[in-house]
């Protein structure tokens, strides 16, 4: 059967979220084992261990539902984030809420704005369902355009993601300029703020933006248990909202989306304070580490607010690391063909990242030369 002509153009024409390979993967094709992903900004540690041991003692319940509800989830995180556990929303990954923003809120003829390059689904939700994305380009320092953006916003907008700390950047934006482009938004926008990296911001002036999911109806903050939780193979996820955007999200939400293993996981991963702590001190020191010895290298690398660096290592550098089991995220898909996404890894993992690129500097295979420019 062909199916393209009754296939809806919107969705005939959209590009597909493409995941990196697999550290497996790579071993087969490679004919050994010890490849290393620094592609996906993964928690190096892995999952709390009380995480873990919750699953193991849930496993045998897999026969049941989950809680649709989530009921201990909701009421212990609606206390640590000091909100009604009606505002909170929870999905199979914080991806699953943005689908239901653009479910509840989009159609044709209607405008979602973001800034680009940043997080990939923001483009594929809103086409998906038939409305048009407006991507406003990040400033000459990797940031979002905030003043910009607020241009952007129209008549017909609906949505506005912000992306902060931004993915792929790992750049922030401080207090103040925030307020300032939150406080003008119209009231017919809704205004998503993704902080899936928030756990990892260290700059004084970080917002806060659950003040305004309290002061400005139409605002919702996004969050995972992916990244400091090391949960990201259980897909869970949550929006905090305004009360009433948080239960038009929860009437377009399938029910049992969260499954019970994910639910018990990060009940239990909510009180491991040690273990979240732990896992700041390893990327602090991560990102200490690769900026400093990538730009010893001749190798421009961008502050992170985040569990990554953005860096500019040249073309093909993805493809060379490959060949020695080494996985980062290449970025030409986002617009930026010189640069690579590189997630912080165990201290040995860094450091077998560097050992490599040193041997591909000296080899003349790594750099970020443009015309007439001298490294040296």
């Amino acid at each position: 059967m062909a199916l393209e002509g009754i296939v809806k153009p919107h969705i005939r024409s959209l590009e597909p979220y493409r995941p990196g390979k697999p550290a497996e993967e790579l071993d087969r094709e490679l004919g050994f084992e010890g490849s290393i992903k620094l592609a996906s900004n993964e928690n190096p540690l892995g999952p709390s261990p009380r995480a873990v041991e919750a699953v193991r003692e849930a496993a045998a319940g897999v026969h049941r539902y989950p809680d649709g509800a989530s009921y201990a989830l909701r009421g212990e995180l609606a206390k640590r984030l000091d909100v009604a556990p009606g505002q909170l929303v929870f999905g199979a990954g914080a991806d699953e809420v943005l689908e239901l923003l653009a479910k509840v809120l989009l159609g044709p003829g209607d405008e979602a704005v973001f800034a680009w390059p940043s997080f990939a689904m923001y483009p594929i939700v809103v086409q998906g369902m038939g409305a048009t994305a407006i991507s406003v380009p990040l400033s000459p320092d990797m940031v979002h355009d905030l003043p910009a953006m607020a241009k952007a916003v129209g008549d017909r907008t609906r949505l506005v993601f912000v992306c902060n700390p931004n993915n792929p950047t790992g750049t922030s934006v401080g207090a103040a300029e925030f307020d300032r482009f939150v406080a003008a938004l119209p009231p017919t926008a809704v205004l998503a703020v993704d902080e899936a990296y928030f756990d990892f911001a260290t700059r004084a002036d970080f917002p806060d933006s659950l003040a305004w999911v309290r002061r400005r109806p139409g605002t919702i903050v996004l969050r995972t248990f992916s990244k400091i939780f090391g949960l990201a193979g259980l897909r869970i996820g949550y929006g905090c909202a305004d009360p009433e955007l948080a239960d038009y999200l929860q009437r377009a939400r399938h029910p049992f989306n969260v499954n019970r293993l994910a639910e018990v996981a990060a009940l239990a991963a909510l009180g491991d304070d040690e273990h979240a702590e732990r896992t700041r001190r390893l990327t602090a020191e991560g990102i200490e580490y690769l900026s400093r010895e990538l730009r010893g290298l001749g190798v421009e690398v961008w502050p992170s607010d985040a569990n990554f660096v953005l860096a500019r290592t040249g073309p093909d550098v993805c493809d060379r690391l490959m060949r020695d089991g080494l996985i980062v995220r290449p970025l030409h898909g986002f617009g930026l063909p010189d640069h690579v996404r590189i997630s912080v890894g165990l201290p040995e993992e860094n450091e077998r990242l560097v050992k490599v690129l040193r041997r591909l500097r000296e080899a003349g295979g790594l750099g970020t030369e443009l015309p007439g420019e001298d490294l040296e």
